[in-house]
C-alpha cells in the first residue's frame, strides 16, 4: 500500500524535517554547503530550490527514502527512487542472499519483514517458536507483529508480555513519525487494540527483566523459558524504497540455556 499524496508545500515538509532532526536553519546550511537565508527562503516559498538541492538536504537530515520522493514532488520534480515490488524478478537475487542470511542463523531465530511487518522470509528457529498458535496466523501474508501479539500467537507465553509488547508498539510509533504508510498504521491499530492474556501482568512481575544488557522477550516453549535478544538490520544507502524498507530480525540466545534448547529443537 502506498502512501496518499502529501498536498502540503515543500517548505512545510522541509521544515518539519528540520525540526524534527533538531537543527535551526543556520546548522542545516552548513550541514547542506548552503547559507541559512537560502534555507529560510525555501521554508517560506520565496525560492524554489534545484533538484539536486532537494535531494542534499533530505540526505542531510536522513529523511527516509519513501519520504525524499514526497519532497521531490511538492518541489515539482519526479520521484527519484523506484518502489520495486517485491515479487519483481529484478529482485530474485536479493531475496535469494536474504533467505540465505536467515539459514544461516539458525537454529537461533530469524526473519526478514517488509515495511508493515508481513514477512518475506523466514527460518527454522522462526518455525519452532510459532509451533501451537492458530492456524489462521500462519496464513500468508504471514504478519510478524500480528503473529507474536494476538491472543492465539505467541502472545500467550511470552512471560514479559506487557514490555515486549510496548516496546514493539513503540517500535512502531516511531516508524509511523517518519512514514505516511497507511498499511502500517492499520497494522499498529489492530496489534494495538488486542487484550493482554489473563495474567500477564502478574506473570511478568514475577519473571523480571532477565538481562542486565537489554531488554530480552522471554517465552515459553518445550516446558522451558527461553529468553532472546532481538537486533534488526537494514541495508546502508538504500536506492530503492522496497529495499529501504526491508528488515532483518534476529533472536539471539540470552543465556546458555536458551541456545542449548534451540540446538536440540532445530537439530544444529
Amino acid at each position: 500500500m502506498t502512501a496518499p499524496p502529501d498536498d502540503r508545500p515543500l517548505g512545510t515538509l522541509l521544515r518539519g524535517w528540520r525540526e524534527r532532526a533538531g537543527f535551526s536553519q543556520l546548522e542545516l546550511a552548513l550541514r547542506a554547503d548552503s547559507s541559512a537565508r537560502h534555507i529560510s527562503f525555501i521554508e517560506t516559498g520565496r525560492t524554489a530550490p534545484s533538484r539536486e538541492m532537494v535531494l542534499r538536504l533530505a540526505d542531510t537530515l536522513d529523511v527516509p527514502v519513501r519520504e525524499r520522493n514526497a519532497l521531490l514532488l511538492a518541489a515539482g520534480f519526479a520521484p527519484a527512487f523506484p518502489a520495486t515490488p517485491l515479487d519483481d524478478p529484478s529482485l530474485g537475487t536479493l531475496r535469494g542472499h536474504l533467505e540465505r542470511m536467515v539459514a544461516a542463523y539458525e537454529p537461533y531465530p530469524a526473519i526478514v519483514v517488509d515495511g508493515v511487518y508481513d514477512v518475506i522470509a523466514a527460518n527454522r528457529g522462526v518455525a519452532t517458536l510459532a509451533e501451537g498458535v492458530a492456524p489462521h496466523l500462519l496464513e500468508p501474508p504471514l504478519n510478524a507483529m500480528r503473529l507474536t501479539l494476538h491472543p492465539e500467537g505467541l502472545a500467550p507465553r511470552i512471560r514479559n508480555l506487557p514490555e515486549w509488547r510496548g516496546h514493539l508498539l513503540d517500535q512502531m510509533s516511531r516508524q509511523l513519525a517518519l512514514h505516511r504508510s497507511p498499511g502500517l498504521r492499520a497494522v499498529y491499530e489492530e496489534v494495538e487494540a488486542y487484550p493482554l492474556p489473563p495474567g500477564s501482568e502478574e506473570r511478568a512481575e514475577r519473571t523480571g527483566n532477565g538481562s542486565p544488557f537489554a531488554l530480552p522477550m522471554q517465552i515459553e516453549h518445550g516446558g522451558e523459558v527461553l529468553s532472546f535478544l532481538s537486533t534488526i538490520a537494514t541495508f546502508n544507502t538504500p536506492v530503492d524504497v522496497t529495499v529501504s524498507e526491508l528488515a532483518v530480525e534476529t533472536l539471539l540466545p540470552a543465556d546458555p540455556a536458551t541456545a542449548k534448547a534451540l540446538q536440540e529443537a532445530v537439530g544444529t
